[in-house]
């Protein structure tokens, strides 16, 4: 029983990992819960209580958070270089990227 919660959990994790297509944040959360999960899982089942539920909550829980904080931390560091104007003659917005030193607007073409 215990070995087919585990696999439960790993796989709803994976998969909620794998469909995000926004930022790192909400990517690594939802690997983080799952690994967390899992974790939680097999070290509740094997130390004090012996409760696997419990311990895939806590550990989810926490791989949630360590999660995005590093995802939060990827997407920052990425947009460092990268600042956003506006052209009132085009009435619309457009970005600089310091690091490759090119302009694009919002949709990606070059300026």
């Amino acid at each position: 029983m215990l070995t087919k919660t585990l696999v439960a959990i790993a796989g709803a994790g994976a998969l909620c990992a794998a469909c995000t297509s926004t930022g790192n944040m909400e990517r690594n959360a939802a690997g983080g819960a799952a690994l967390g999960a899992l974790a939680g899982a097999v070290i509740g089942n094997n130390v004090g209580g012996g409760s696997a539920s419990t311990g895939a909550a806590v550990g989810a829980a926490i791989g949630g958070v360590a999660g995005a904080a590093r995802g939060a931390e990827q997407d920052r560091q990425m947009g460092v270089n990268r600042r956003q104007y506006y052209d009132e003659r085009a009435s619309r917005y457009y970005y600089y990227d310091g690091g490759s030193g090119r302009y694009y607007w919002e949709d990606g073409s070059p300026r």
